[in-house]
């Protein structure tokens, strides 16, 4: 018999160590795949990570899921007893977490649950019973005695609205949760041989945070500075010797996930969690084929963040449950921002789960088509929840989505997605009028803003000005007075910079964060990523129909690039952008 087939066979248990002064670890393991889903398919087991500070005050750290319940309390109940038990710190939660907590919970009625605001309105919905015994935590302090100082960091995610990571200052141990995490099972507890751990730790970066690049930096931003020794996940070895450089490799990951030439935008809202298993295989279909993904939980993303996302993503997919007969209010809203903000010649797609009819998707479905969107894939309806088969279905659809949007680029133009009777004969004519991609940025006090345009043109010789027009979306009211500053930044074709900025903006965005620049002579940004730019004074400005004809003189201009070529916007219709 094989060594593989002896570790398959071997049955599920929970490793306890010490992991330092008054810390213990009790890795609770399975040897075989613990779950469908698609980060759990390199099938090499994997590891539910609980820890134990036993101080003055004793606390349990992420206590695992429902698969592991008995287990685990049998084990933990060895070390001490359940009753004094003070504190039980939940780096996020779930159906499955919650199983073990209401059993645990029963044996040890004692216990106060600290956990982030997201997940304690979570908790309080399903055990009202419970709302004494919460406790909810933002970036707050706990002193457990003996040295020991608890620090609660929130660090969300569209996957974990409810993310908090914990730092014991005693230990210089970061509790991180989903972070820093892989699904492998094995005896080693820390990660001596980290170099054979790179594979399952990018798998499970590409499975988990790939779509949520954006949020897993900020998180990195509040976790560095924290001068941790040792990353305590929730998942896998514990990381000692190659924390530096697994930090490093985030960092990486995350800048060649935002690097991609093309973007999508993957919208959805999941009642039960079923939308999501769906939504996170699309993705994992999509960043195989070398997509950069935007995972955006509806229920809690803004609309402006939505419609900047939507504006600036290559194609766009929308996922949902069916509630009542009806799509959520979040995904109705993402709804009609889509159809009101992203370019009809955006690939799209719809996917969602049900119990009964499925409404919702229908609904998803007709609208996008009755506005001329081509869909990248056919719809995925699933009815309760998803199986293996389904999982597959979502992972290849993601790739079908994926060729088809390379297909799509390829053309120089979008391609024609209505007929000639159903556009107006002017209005395809002047869609032909063809522009430079530019992005205007504009600056009020301390607040920058950008928008991004093609309806710029260069006006005179002597001086050298240009025309630009704008709508009052479009800060308007920052650049159409004379004397008023801003700086055109000319973008480079195959750089896809345009993906951080819409069509309209207000202040307090902020674009920029994502992006390396310079301050211009005039007080505005200068996008260092771009093929030139020009420092404009706003001369003269006319109000014509539903746009503001701005003329400005180019004080002063730079090519960034010597070899490259303007981004140029190509339109079939005269109508929309």
């Amino acid at each position: 018999m094989s060594t593989a087939t002896l570790i398959a066979n071997r049955p599920r248990d929970v490793q306890v160590a010490e992991l330092g002064t008054n810390t213990l670890i009790l890795r609770s393991r399975t040897w075989e795949r613990l779950k469908f889903e698609v980060e759990y398919s390199r099938q090499r087991g994997t590891t539910a990570n609980s820890y134990l500070i036993q101080a003055d005050k004793k606390v349990l750290i992420d206590p695992p899921g429902e698969s592991f319940t008995e287990i685990f309390l049998e084990q933990l109940a060895q070390h001490l007893d359940l009753t004094t038990i003070d504190y039980v710190v939940l780096g996020h939660v779930n159906p499955n977490r919650r199983a073990t907590l209401k059993v645990l919970l029963s044996l040890a009625p004692q216990v106060t649950l600290i956990c982030s605001r997201p997940a304690a309105n979570a908790l309080k919905a399903a055990f009202p019973e419970w709302e004494s015994r919460i406790q909810a935590v933002r970036e707050d302090t706990l002193d457990l005695g003996q040295g020991h100082h608890l620090s609660f960091i929130s660090v969300p995610t569209p996957r974990w609205a409810d993310g908090l990571c914990t730092y014991d200052s005693a230990t210089k141990i970061l509790y991180t949760d989903k972070f820093f995490g892989a699904h492998i099972c094995e005896d080693a507890l820390f990660d001596e041989d980290w170099k054979a751990l790179d594979p399952e730790r990018r798998y499970y970066f590409d499975c988990i945070h790939a779509p949520q690049a954006k949020q897993v930096e900020a998180g990195l931003d509040k976790l560095t500075v924290l001068g941790a020794k040792s990353y305590a996940p929730a998942h896998g070895p514990v990381v000692r010797y190659s924390l530096s450089r697994f930090t490093y490799d985030y960092r990486q990951w995350c800048k060649g996930q935002k690097s991609q030439d093309l973007s999508v935008a993957l919208l959805y809202a999941s009642a039960y969690g079923n939308t999501a298993i769906l939504a996170n295989a699309i993705a994992q279909g999509l960043i195989e084929n070398d997509i950069n993904v935007e995972s955006i939980n509806c229920e809690l993303a803004e609309p402006a963040e939505i419609t900047r996302i939507v504006e600036a993503c290559d194609g766009l997919i929308i996922g949902s449950p069916t509630l009542g007969g009806h799509a959520p209010t979040q995904i109705q809203t993402a709804l009609g921002i889509v159809l009101s903000s992203a370019a009809k010649t955006k690939l799209a797609g719809v996917f969602g789960s049900y119990g009964w009819s499925g409404e919702a998707i229908d609904l998803l479905e007709n609208k996008l088509k009755d506005a001329n969107y081509r869909l990248g894939f056919e719809t995925i309806r699933v009815r309760f929840s998803p199986t293996p088969y389904t999982i597959q279905q979502c992972q290849d659809a993601g790739a079908t989505f994926a060729q088809n949007l390379k297909k799509t680029k390829k053309l120089r133009t979008p391609r024609q997605v209505v007929t000639e009777a159903q556009v107006d004969r002017t209005e395809q004519a002047v869609g032909r009028i063809i522009g430079s991609l530019c992005v205007v940025t504009t600056r009020d006090q301390d607040n920058h803003t950008g928008i991004l345009t093609s309806w710029v043109s260069q006006a005179t010789f002597n001086p050298p000005g240009i025309m630009i027009a704008i709508t009052q979306e479009q800060n308007a009211d920052l650049m159409r007075h004379p004397g008023d500053k801003f700086v055109l930044n000319i973008l480079k074709e195959g750089r896809n910079v345009r993906r951080y900025f819409a069509r309209h903006s207000t202040l307090g965005d902020n674009p920029f964060a994502n992006l390396p620049t310079q301050t211009a002579d005039n007080g505005c940004l200068i996008l260092t990523e771009a093929l030139a730019y020009l420092e404009c004074t706003v001369q003269n400005q006319l109000e014509c129909g539903d746009r503001y004809l701005i003329y400005a003189v180019v004080d002063k201009g730079e090519v960034l690039e010597n070899d490259g070529v303007t981004a140029i916007e190509h339109r079939k219709s005269g109508s929309h952008y």
